[in-house]
């Protein structure tokens, strides 16, 4: 599927995916801890291993990505964000399906601004909310 397939952007922002996430996937650096958290939500979606492992910090980033071909992401909801001049946080609910099981993932993602741009450092999920129904 290409980007001009699916117009609108899976980061739930209704804006075609073009002029929303998919600029970021195309190499331009998110220009916040949102975005980037948009954008990485989007590429989930999208089985975009590679934009993933590119966002995400050398310092933390695992050797290997596996993405979980079944898994369907559905929906993001951005609970609260924060920005400052070199961190920010991102506290998200992304929903989720698998076969007929849904769920969701809750976690709060820290995000760092280094060599000019920001990277995905990493995130504490929250047990309680993250569930499978």
């Amino acid at each position: 599927m290409t980007m001009a397939d699916d117009p609108t952007c899976p980061c739930g922002s209704a804006s075609p995916l073009a002029a929303c996430c998919g600029v970021h996937l195309a190499g331009i650096p998110a220009p916040t801890p949102e975005a980037l958290m948009r954008s990485r939500y989007t590429a989930f979606a999208r089985g975009d291993a590679r934009y993933l492992e590119q966002t995400w910090h050398p310092g933390t980033r695992p050797e290997h990505l596996d993405l979980e071909p079944d898994l369907r992401w559905t929906g993001l909801e951005i609970v609260a964000a924060e920005e400052g001049p070199k961190r920010g946080t991102v506290e998200f609910r992304a929903h989720w399906t698998d076969g007929r099981t849904r769920g969701v993932l809750h976690e709060r993602s820290r995000f760092v601004r280094q060599s000019d741009r920001w990277w995905y450092l990493d995130g504490v999920i929250d047990p309680e909310v993250t569930a499978a129904r």
